[in-house]
């Protein structure tokens, strides 16, 4: 049997805007898109739309912006649409009313192999937990966050290079070919649920804020390197030389470097290298930012500053 779905899509990032086109590219019926609603932006506040919702008006898909996801009014306008499945991407949590709508339930994709990494920063945190793969899951949604059954998922390695943008872009697309996977699978009613099962392996995601990415030197060389590019370029890990912050966009590990120092303490020929003490080991900074400076390498911060040491 092939079922006759009617979607509703919700996302806001630009992680979200592959899988909204890719579904619009298939030909799926997308008969509404609930995203955020616009935000003051830039040197003038001007209001700004989420990407999902650019998307979606080039596209002429209806557009929903509550601000109130349990407002009668919302979801009156919701049922409207008679929608049989709905799908979720880098969207904030729904209640139960809302998710448990369509007939043929929700799916969200999310940024991990779950049941690893579950809640709000999954590829940051598994970048600095040193992690040799992530992936993405499409999984049902039920009351607790990221424990719904699993439907699909699909592995991407990460890379000794790979920091959180490469693999935040990585994931996007791999996003969007998983749920035309799902959907596919749904429309032909060949999905086949699984619960998640944890164990005492398993991380968490949580939400990360400025105090978490300051950078602690009293761990080993790769483990900061990891922190690091576990949060680069955004919201990048950031440190104190000089009783000026700088963040640190970066780095090599040189295990073997030890300087008989102090963690956090530098290095420096002030022309062409930035080395920094950690617990063992040192960090080679290459490219960083100066309060009030733009990011560049650092040669280039170099040739107008000098650090004392």
């Amino acid at each position: 049997m092939t079922r006759d779905l009617r979607i509703v899509f919700m996302g806001t990032p630009d992680f979200a805007v592959p899988t909204l086109q890719t579904l619009v590219e298939h030909r799926y019926n997308v008969v509404a898109v609930i995203t955020a609603p616009d935000k003051p932006a830039g040197r003038g506040q001007k209001l700004h739309q989420s990407p999902v919702k650019e998307y979606a008006v080039s596209q002429n898909i209806p557009v929903l912006q509550p601000t109130n996801l349990k407002a009668e009014s919302f979801l009156d306008e919701l049922r409207s649409y008679k929608a049989n499945l709905q799908i979720i991407v880098a969207f904030r949590m729904l209640p139960e009313v809302v998710w448990a709508m369509p007939e043929l339930g929700s799916f969200n994709i999310h940024g991990s192999l779950l049941p690893q990494y579950r809640g709000a920063a999954p590829i940051n945190w598994a970048i600095i937990n040193g992690e040799k793969e992530t992936g993405v899951t499409s999984f049902f949604l039920k009351h607790e966050i990221d424990t719904g059954d699993l439907i699909f998922q699909e592995r991407v390695p990460i890379l000794e290079e790979d920091d959180f943008g490469s693999v935040y872009e990585k994931l996007k697309y791999e996003g969007a070919r998983l749920a035309l996977r799902t959907v596919q699978a749904i429309e032909r009613d060949e999905v086949q649920p699984q619960p998640q099962v944890t164990s005492a392996e398993t991380k968490h995601a949580p939400k990360i804020y400025k105090e978490t990415c300051e950078i602690n030197w009293n761990q080993p060389a790769q483990q900061v390197r990891n922190f690091i590019r576990g949060l680069s370029p955004y919201p990048a890990a950031w440190t104190r030389f000089n009783d000026k912050i700088f963040k640190i966009f970066r780095t090599e590990a040189l295990e073997n470097m030890d300087y008989g120092l102090a963690p956090g303490q530098l290095k420096t020929d002030n022309k062409t290298f930035l080395h920094v003490q950690t617990a063992a080991g040192a960090i080679s900074v290459l490219d960083l930012q100066m309060e009030g400076k733009k990011r560049m390498p650092v040669q280039d911060l170099l040739r107008g500053y000098t650090f004392n040491v």
